[in-house]
């Protein structure tokens, strides 16, 4: 795609900032605290060079791409923050559908401190029913789930179970409690 300005001198770099854009001016700001995928042509230090320099004048922080990997590194950047959106929201309206309030306010807390624990600690930062186990919680939470969102059940059955086998990696959630979570998230209402 970028042969023809290639043939005249240009350097071809792709420049991705790991940062969400909003459309709002605290865009710009966020872009100093950021890190930047650059990709340039596999053996080309030049283009590498010039892409990182271009990153860091933006006072963001530089991280190499390959170009093979690109779709791969967009899918999980907007898995994380685009989900996270999305995850976020539906606690926020589900706790307004209960009439609980201000729900942004009550669950800021608690979010800003399982994203702190998770980029600190990593799976071992789970906690909750599932990852110990409660199997009678989380049966409790798919019945009102059920009722008051079936998507949003369906959504809870996938994240659980994704939860549950971290759960067991992490050495946290002993196999026979994991397989007996892992059945109840099959049931169907």
């Amino acid at each position: 795609m970028l042969a023809p300005a290639v043939e005249h001198g240009v350097l071809p770099l792709a420049l991705h900032p790991v940062m969400t854009f909003t459309g709002r001016t605290e865009d710009v700001a966020r872009l100093a605290a950021c890190s930047a995928g650059v990709t340039a042509a596999a053996g080309d230090e030049a283009a590498w060079s010039v892409g990182e320099a271009l990153v860091v004048e933006m006072g963001a922080e530089p991280v190499r791409v390959a170009e093979e990997v690109r779709p791969l590194y967009h899918a999980a950047l907007a898995h994380g923050a685009n989900h996270l959106v999305t995850l976020v929201r539906d606690c926020v309206e589900t706790l307004e559908r209960a009439g609980i309030g201000p729900a942004e306010r009550l669950v800021a807390p608690l979010l800003s401190a399982a994203l702190d624990n998770v980029l600190r600690h990593g799976d071992r930062a789970l906690t909750g029913p599932v990852a110990r186990g409660d199997v009678g919680t989380v049966r409790t939470h798919l019945r009102e789930l059920d009722a008051a969102d079936p998507d949003l059940a369906e959504t809870y059955r996938v994240l659980a179970g994704r939860t549950a086998h971290r759960a067991v990696d992490a050495g946290m959630l002993p196999d026979h409690a994991a397989h007996e979570m892992l059945e109840i998230l099959q049931e169907k209402p």
